[in-house]
């Protein structure tokens, strides 16, 4: 017992931990936390030196972390939304109001869900109502007064000056590798539907560069389009979290995409105090790791 009582997990130790898995290295969460690269490392090397076990994995050639770091962050995302769940409820006021609040399917299920949790939580007296629905559609529901604020995709030379950044990820055109394309033919285009931009730009950038689309298969999910493409049905447009070992992408033969951005767009006149709290949390989470993570 007296050897448990002698150790402590550190909060911003597990900060620093999670951020390494947010951003894919140490150097790369050092930049993100606003701290220098051995001020991470000396936070991860104490918290192994109290654990007695390694968390990263510092072989050549090895993975980011060892199996302890891996089960270690399992619980430093329970214990972190539980520590600033407590920080939060001691520290707010007693908010009352309604949220109309848009989330594309692809953040319904991430670091978003999290938050959002927790805020109803905190605040039983603010009424959030979530449509999901695709990015274009929400920006015009925005527009038209419909919704106070939504979670969007855009591209990056979209985003506005009031807009919160969660999150930057490439967008690459991809096939399986056993698809063959006929240079002669049209190439197979695999597509979102109706309402996606990423359909529209592809479309528009085809004609203006040459390159005849025709759209083969049409589905509103992700998980759809994925299975689309590792079945050979044609080509692609998808992101960084979408990619899985046997696609190809596409570098050369089609315009390169736009990056692409997640972020938190309010309604042009919706201002009141419990949607600021909210997007001030979103905010304050952004903050303290440098991007939120979308599920894959």
């Amino acid at each position: 017992m007296n050897e448990i009582n002698a150790r402590r997990l550190d909060i911003d130790a597990l900060r620093a931990l999670r951020a390494i898995r947010l951003h894919g290295g140490v150097t790369r969460a050092a930049e993100a936390l606003g701290l220098t690269q051995s001020a991470v490392s000396h936070k991860i090397k104490r918290m192994e030196t109290s654990l007695g076990c390694q968390l990263l994995d510092r072989r050549p050639g090895g993975g980011m972390f060892t199996s302890e770091g891996t089960a270690l962050l399992d619980y430093a995302a329970k214990i972190l939304d539980l520590h600033d769940e407590a920080l939060i409820t001691f520290a707010r006021s007693d908010l009352a109001g309604r949220i109309l609040l848009g989330l594309t399917e692809d953040t319904t299920c991430s670091d978003l869900s999290r938050i959002l949790g927790r805020f109803r939580r905190q605040h039983p007296h603010v009424a959030v109502r979530t449509k999901v629905r695709m990015s274009l559609v929400l920006r015009a529901m925005l527009e038209r007064g419909e919704m106070d604020v939504a979670i969007v995709q855009v591209f990056a030379h979209e985003v506005r000056p009031t807009d919160l950044v969660l999150f930057r990820e490439n967008l690459h055109w991809v096939k399986s590798r056993e698809l063959l394309l006929d240079p002669e033919g049209p190439i197979p285009f695999l597509s979102f539907d109706g309402d996606c931009f990423y359909r529209r730009w592809a479309i528009d950038i085809g004609q203006d560069g040459g390159a005849e689309l025709e759209t083969v298969f049409e589905c509103s999910s992700a998980a759809g389009i994925v299975a689309a493409v590792n079945a050979g049905l044609g080509v692609a447009l998808l992101s960084d979290r979408h990619l899985r070992p046997d696609m190809e992408i596409l570098d050369n033969s089609l315009p390169a995409p736009p990056q692409l951005v997640y972020v938190v767009r309010r309604a042009k006149k919706t201002r009141n105090p419990a949607l600021e709290s909210l997007i001030s949390e979103i905010e304050t989470e952004v903050s303290r790791y440098g991007k939120l993570a979308l599920a894959g």
